[in-house]
C-alpha cells in the first residue's frame, strides 16, 4: 500500500486539475489530504509538514525569483504601449513584396516580441487580432495563417527573457544541486537562470529560422497559399517612408533587447538586475509613445500583481506537494523505476519527455515545471545529462505542447479571437507542420547539444 500512495497522490492531483479546480489549491489540497490519509494509515509522518514554513521562507528570500514580477511588468507595459501593432504593420510592408513575406514578417515580429515581453498568451491574442485579418485579406490559406500566428506567438516560451525560463532555471538549479549531492559532490558548481537564458538563444533562433524556411518553401511551391501583397498597396508607401518607419519601429525594441540580454551576456548584470533594466526601458518606451498615463500605469500594476500572485501561489502549492511526495519516498520510487528501464539513460529521457509532452495537453507549463521537473530532474542529471541542455529541451518540448491539438493553449488563445469563418479544425491543421518543426528542433538539439551548451561555456566559463 505504501508503495502505491505517492502514485495515487500524483494521479489524484492530475484528476483534480482536470476537473478545473485552481492549480495552487489543487496541489496543496491533494497533498494535505494524502498526508492525513498517510498519517491515519501509519504510512506518513506529519513531522514532514514542519519543513513547509522553511520552504516558504526560502521562496521569499530567493533573489532569482524577483526577476519574475519585473519581467511580467516589462511585458505588460510593452503590450500596453502598442509596440506590437506598429511592428506587425511595418514589417508586413517591408517583406510584403515576397511570396510568403507577410507570414515571414509575423515570425520575425513574434521573435522580437518574445525577446521583449516573454508572455505567450498576450502575444498570440495580439497577433491574432492584428495580423489574422490581414493574412485572410491577402488570401493566405486559413490553416497556414493560423499556424503561423500560433507558432510565432509561442516563441515567448523559449526565447529569453522568458518568465518560463526564469522559473525553469530556478528549478533546474535546485535539481542540479540535489543531483551533485547524491553523487557525492559536496561543493557542486552552480547552474543559474542566466545559464539557461544564454543556452536558449541559439535554439530559439534555429526555431525561428526553420519557421521562416518552411513558409518560404511552401510559398515557392504553392504560391496561392501565401501570396505577396499586391503592388498597388505597396506603392502607397515610398521606399524612404518605409525605411524611416522601419527604423523608428525596430530601434526601440532592439535597444531594449540589447539592454536586457546584452547586460546578461556581457556579465554586467544578473537576470534579476537585467529585468529591472527592462522595466525602466519599457517605461521609457511607453513615455516616448505617450502611453505612460496614470490609468495605463494602474492597469499595468494590477495585471502584473494578478499574474505574479498566480505564479507564486502555484509555487507554494507545488512546494507542499513535493514535500508530501518526498515524505512518501516517491522520488526514490521514480528514480528506481527510471534507472531500471531497459536502454538506460536514453529510454529514461525519452519516457520523461513523452510524459511531459502528453501532460502539456492538459496542464499548464507552471504546473509541470513546479511538480514534475523537481521529481525527474535530479534523477536525469544524476544519470549524466547536462542541466542547461536538459532545461532547453524541456522548454522546447513544453512549447510544442502549447501547439498540440486538442488542448494546446495557444490554439485556444487564437480560437478566442479568430473570426467565425475560421474553423477549429483549420487551426489544428495549421499547427501540425509547426509541431513537426518543433520536434525537428528537439532532434537537432539531441544530436548537436553544443547548440545549447556552447554559449554558456563561453559567457560564464561553465
Amino acid at each position: 500500500m505504501e508503495t502505491y500512495l505517492p502514485i495515487l497522490m500524483f494521479m489524484a492531483t492530475v484528476a483534480v486539475l482536470l476537473l478545473g479546480y485552481p492549480v495552487a489549491f489543487s496541489l496543496s489540497g491533494t497533498a494535505i489530504a494524502f498526508a492525513l490519509i498517510g498519517a491515519w494509515t501509519g504510512h506518513f509522518d506529519l513531522v514532514f509538514l514542519g519543513a513547509f514554513p522553511q520552504r516558504v521562507y526560502g521562496i521569499m528570500g530567493n533573489e532569482t525569483l524577483i526577476a519574475i514580477p519585473l519581467f511580467i511588468f516589462m511585458g505588460v507595459m510593452l503590450e500596453r504601449s502598442k509596440i506590437s501593432e506598429e511592428l506587425l504593420t511595418t514589417m508586413g510592408l517591408l517583406f510584403g513584396s515576397l511570396k510568403g513575406g507577410l507570414g515571414i514578417s509575423i515570425c520575425i515580429v513574434g521573435a522580437l516580441l518574445a525577446a521583449s515581453t516573454g508572455i505567450v498568451g498576450a502575444t498570440v491574442v495580439t497577433m491574432g487580432l492584428i495580423s489574422l485579418p490581414a493574412l485572410l485579406r491577402y488570401r493566405y490559406d486559413p490553416s497556414l495563417a493560423t499556424g503561423i500566428i500560433t507558432a510565432s506567438g509561442t516563441l515567448g516560451q523559449i526565447i529569453p527573457p522568458s518568465i518560463i525560463l526564469v522559473i525553469l532555471g530556478d528549478v533546474m538549479s535546485s535539481a542540479h544541486q540535489q543531483a551533485q549531492l547524491a553523487l557525492g559532490n559536496y561543493s557542486p558548481g552552480s547552474v543559474s537562470v542566466g545559464d539557461l537564458f544564454v543556452g536558449a538563444i541559439f535554439p530559439g533562433l534555429v526555431l525561428v529560422s526553420l519557421y521562416i524556411v518552411y513558409i518560404g518553401v511552401l510559398a515557392f511551391l504553392k504560391p496561392h497559399m501565401a501570396p505577396a501583397i499586391p503592388e498597388a498597396e505597396r506603392a502607397l508607401v515610398t521606399s524612404r517612408e518605409l525605411f524611416l518607419r522601419t527604423f523608428k519601429v525596430l530601434v526601440p525594441p532592439i535597444l531594449l533587447i540589447v539592454g536586457v540580454l546584452g547586460s546578461i551576456l556581457g556579465g554586467v548584470a544578473t537576470p534579476t538586475e537585467a529585468a529591472s533594466v527592462g522595466c525602466m526601458g519599457a517605461l521609457i518606451l511607453a513615455w516616448i509613445k505617450k502611453q505612460l498615463k496614470l490609468g495605463v500605469l494602474k492597469e499595468v500594476m494590477q495585471s502584473t500583481t494578478q499574474i505574479n500572485c498566480m505564479v507564486f501561489v502555484i509555487l507554494l502549492g507545488a512546494s507542499m506537494f513535493s514535500l508530501v511526495f518526498r515524505g512518501y519516498e516517491g522520488d526514490e520510487l521514480v528514480q528506481d523505476f527510471l534507472t531500471r528501464l531497459p536502454g538506460g539513460l536514453l529510454t529514461a529521457f525519452l519516457l520523461v519527455m513523452a510524459v511531459m509532452f502528453v501532460m502539456g495537453f492538459f496542464l499548464d507549463f507552471f504546473e509541470i515545471t513546479f511538480v514534475v521537473v523537481p521529481i525527474v530532474g535530479p534523477i536525469l542529471l544524476q544519470m549524466g545529462l547536462d542541466p542547461v541542455w536538459l532545461g532547453v529541451m524541456i522548454a522546447i518540448n513544453l512549447q510544442t505542447s502549447f501547439l498540440t491539438p486538442p488542448f494546446g493553449f495557444a490554439l485556444f488563445y487564437l480560437r478566442g479571437v479568430a473570426p467565425p469563418s475560421i474553423t477549429t479544425m483549420q487551426i489544428y491543421k495549421g499547427a501540425f507542420p509547426f509541431i513537426l518543426i518543433q520536434l525537428l528542433t528537439l532532434l537537432v538539439l539531441w544530436f548537436w547539444p553544443e547548440l545549447a551548451t556552447w554559449l554558456p561555456r563561453v559567457v560564464y566559463g561553465t
